[in-house]
């Protein structure tokens, strides 16, 4: 949701409330040994429910590859699917504000919905000034915030089917044990990168957590949503931060245009500063389906290597992969 735009703001968060209150209802549970359809919003949340449900759900994700949940707006076959759902899972905190109707209209249908950010906690969700008093929703960006949401599914799935609550709480376990070993690979991983050169720039504020995580500044051009405008001001800011502090790379993201980002790039050698723009980065979709970028996983150990690589850090052929396979020789 845009952080200038005020305007419309009160009805889209008095729907959040609304939709907070219904999922507190009692859940409307599928039958034992009975298969049920998962609906998810984002292939983030998807890529968690698809782990813990298992053979037990067919599981959906409502956005694809490169479509940016800030400014999608429902058709009505998406509708459709929504309300076809036994379940649905959202990432929340604004992330699919336009959504927010139709996730009333399905908790309200006595369906469970769940916002997978939900009880997060002030302790752990950031609030930048710059967001005018939004939390940021970009949690999953922090491998330790996805495993805060890995909890909240395992939670919302074996109340909704206590039958499987047991074989949900192992494959928790495995998914986030793959969570960990993907953490400590970012942590070596990006700690390599020499100390000046660990300011990443990108086309918008979608890398908070992971700045606070693995110990970044981040840049954002635009503000939390791709719906805002990059003013002359605040790329002319960054043009002499790139300048002043000889940062090498910025980067574009597979969803977002990168007209702001070449215009850092041009500004920067207008002033004799070589600045390249970095592989693509994922911020607010995965890679494609059935690719290894289309996994959790694999967005996540894409961008740490593509980031590491371009700020001087060093990074293990093939990647997170490549470390694993090492590892096992």
């Amino acid at each position: 949701m845009d952080r200038h735009r005020r305007t419309g703001r009160r009805p889209v968060l008095q729907g959040l409330a609304l939709l907070a209150g219904l999922s507190l209802l009692p859940l409307r549970r599928a039958g034992a040994a009975e298969r049920f359809t998962a609906l998810a919003t984002t292939g983030m949340v998807g890529d968690i429910v698809r782990a813990l449900a298992g053979d037990a759900a067919r599981v959906e994700v409502l956005l694809g590859s490169g479509v940016d949940p800030h400014t999608y707006k429902l058709t009505r076959a998406d509708v459709a699917r929504l309300m076809a759902a036994d379940i649905v899972f959202y990432n929340g905190l604004l992330l699919e504000g336009k959504m927010t109707d139709a996730l009333v209209r399905v908790a309200g249908s006595g369906r469970p919905v769940l916002a997978v950010t939900e009880g997060l906690g002030d302790d752990y969700l950031l609030a930048p000034d710059a967001f005018a008093g939004q939390y940021d929703p970009h949690v999953w960006m922090d491998v330790g915030g996805w495993l805060r949401a890995t909890g909240q599914v395992q939670a919302r799935l074996a109340a909704y089917r206590p039958d499987l609550a047991d074989a949900v709480a192992q494959r928790a376990a495995d998914y986030s044990a793959g969570l960990h070993t993907l953490d400590a690979y970012a942590r070596t991983v990006l700690g390599s990168v020499p100390a000046e050169r660990r300011v990443l720039v990108t086309a918008h504020d979608a890398f908070n957590y992971f700045g606070r995580a693995y110990g970044f500044e981040v840049q954002g051009i635009q503000g939390i949503s791709t719906e805002s405008e990059a003013g002359l001001r605040r790329v002319q800011e960054l043009v002499d931060l790139l300048v002043q502090r000889r940062i090498p790379a910025v980067f574009v993201e597979t969803t977002v245009s990168d007209r702001n980002v070449r215009a850092l790039v041009e500004g920067a050698a207008a002033r004799g500063h070589s600045v390249r723009i970095g592989t693509p980065l994922f911020s607010d979709a995965m890679g494609a389906p059935g690719s290894y970028e289309g996994t959790y996983v694999g967005m996540i150990d894409h961008n740490v290597s593509a980031i590491a690589r371009a700020l001087g850090g060093q990074v293990p052929a093939g990647g997170m992969n490549g470390r694993l396979a090492a590892v096992k020789e």
